[in-house]
């Protein structure tokens, strides 16, 4: 049976202005050049511009627009979207010249990164390896380019060799088995450096070993070859440190057990780190996006001048805007005159909205800045983490007034630059552990007590997570063993029996 109902609902929509706002809050001062290139060229009614742009005033004369729409109304049949609508008033007694960033509350802009000169690539280097090969036919040549092009940047072939036969089907319609791509695999696997091409670590290493002991000839290194025969046979035990079983199987004093993973250690597990880093295919630079400063016992904050870009709604759209009003003066409005009005109106209303975004950018950004500093304030005095305090998210936002997704967009991927070191703004987000006599202290401090212990303890007889709990309560930190592993691992750090050493 059908029914009418009435409902009422509640529901929180954002606008295309918010949804931009928090896009540019994600983007880090690194990438955000690009983003903002990205919109200059999607709109042409925002540039660039290099000083301030004049003054530019159409003035309040708006009865010329009211007589035309007017006479519009009376005399013309067209449809009622081409009428002369208020905005266009609005837009004739907009001062476009305030929607510009640059002032001179930024300093000039100084640009400290290095230039890196276009060099070859890993990727480059083995083709040109490949090149000099000489192949029975086409068909293996195209399976070691889609091979050469599934090697990753640390050298790794992670790709399944079926899956590469279903690749160069589909896409090539070249119907190859698994075994030609094997075999062409192998052929790669000489190339250097040692243990390109590996699809494990275990490989890698293996194929390192074995072209060292090719390279020693007759003048077998024993360490070597029972290095090789570990991975190859016992390689669980040794990842595992099991170095009683190893010594057991091949009879090893541990002298000679650890002469032999000594070999082991000097391989190198990412082949393609070899290549020389002036030639990889791009390098990365972490720009700050906020500067701190000592001065005299006071700290200045300042935001990165690139966060401030000098952008304006464009000269030739504001022309455009002034002959509009012209040709209403004259009342030689036309029906294409009015679609161009409908279209320069977009294009200001998007430029205007991308600039109050940057805007808001800054004051978010400065904002959430200021309050981390202000909360923070003696640690980046002293550069000394027990100095730091438990803080989070809400701490911020509570401080700010802004919601606490704001600040979690604006710490994710921002840095800070001090006298200390560039750091991660989220770094500075912990939670409070309590000490012995009840005082709350960052778990920052705790982390940086705990990797101290452990880079002191003897590798021969490493702390367990329960002698760790022990001596942390013994300095006052009172936690559990639990909370010590977690810990542990947030600092990549590995249980007691794969830290030991012989």
């Amino acid at each position: 049976m059908l029914r009418q109902s009435l409902s009422q609902k509640m529901l929180q929509k954002l606008s295309p202005q918010q949804i931009q706002l928090m896009k540019l809050l994600q983007v880090p001062t690194a990438t955000l050049e690009e983003r903002i290139q990205e919109e200059l060229e999607a709109n042409p009614a925002l540039e660039v511009g290099d000083t301030y742009q004049e003054v530019f005033d159409l003035g309040n004369e708006t009865s010329g627009v009211e007589n035309e729409n007017n006479e519009n109304k009376e005399n013309s049949e067209e449809p009622a979207e081409y009428e002369m609508d208020d905005y266009l008033i609005q837009y004739l007694e907009d001062d476009t010249s305030s929607y510009k960033l640059m002032d001179d509350n930024y300093p000039e802009e100084k640009d400290n990164t290095i230039p890196i000169a276009v060099e070859e690539s890993f990727l480059d280097e083995l083709m040109r390896q490949e090149s000099t090969m000489i192949w029975e036919n086409d068909t293996d040549r195209i399976i070691a380019h889609q091979i050469l092009g599934s090697i990753d940047e640390d050298g790794y072939l992670r790709r399944e060799v079926s899956a590469i036969a279903d690749d160069l089907l589909f896409n090539m319609n070249i119907e190859v088995s698994t075994l030609d791509v094997k075999r062409i695999l192998k052929i790669i696997q000489k190339f250097d450096p040692p243990g390109v091409g590996a699809r494990d670590l275990r490989e890698c290493l293996i194929l390192q070993l074995e072209d060292r002991i090719k390279k020693d000839g007759s003048n077998l290194d024993r360490n070597k070859v029972l290095g090789l025969r570990i991975l190859q046979n016992h390689y669980d035990e040794f990842v595992k440190k099991h170095f009683e079983k190893l010594k057991k199987h091949y009879e090893l004093s541990d002298f000679e057990l650890r002469e032999i993973i000594n070999e082991i250690v000097k391989l190198n597990p990412k082949p393609a780190s070899t290549f020389e880093t002036s030639k990889s295919y791009r390098t990365q630079y972490i720009i700050p996006d906020f500067i701190i400063t000592n001065k005299d016992g006071e700290l200045e904050l300042t935001l990165n001048s690139k966060n401030a870009p000098d952008l304006k709604i464009s000269d030739h759209f504001a022309e455009m805007l002034l002959g509009f009003k012209e040709n209403i003066k004259a009342k030689k409005v036309d029906k294409k005159d009015k679609e161009a009005i409908l279209f320069i109106k977009q294009k200001i209303d998007s430029a205007k909205w991308f600039i109050d975004a940057i805007k808001q950018r800054q004051d978010t950004l400065i904002r959430t800045m200021a309050a981390i500093m202000e909360f923070q304030y003696e640690y980046f005095l002293t550069g000394d983490e027990r100095r730091s305090k438990p803080m989070i998210l809400k701490h911020i936002a509570d401080i700010t007034s802004l919601d606490i997704s704001t600040i979690s967009r604006v710490a994710n991927s921002k840095f800070v630059q001090t006298e200390f070191g560039t750091k991660r703004l989220k770094d500075f987000f912990s939670e409070s552990v309590q000490t012995v006599d009840g005082k709350d202290v960052s778990t920052l401090e705790v982390k940086n007590i705990l990797s101290n212990i452990i880079s002191g303890e003897n590798k021969k007889k490493p702390y367990s997570d329960e002698v760790l709990r022990d001596l942390l309560v013994s300095k006052g930190y009172d936690i559990a063993r639990r909370t010590v592993a977690k810990y542990r691992e947030l600092l990549n750090i590995p249980v007691a029996r794969l830290r030991r050493v012989i």
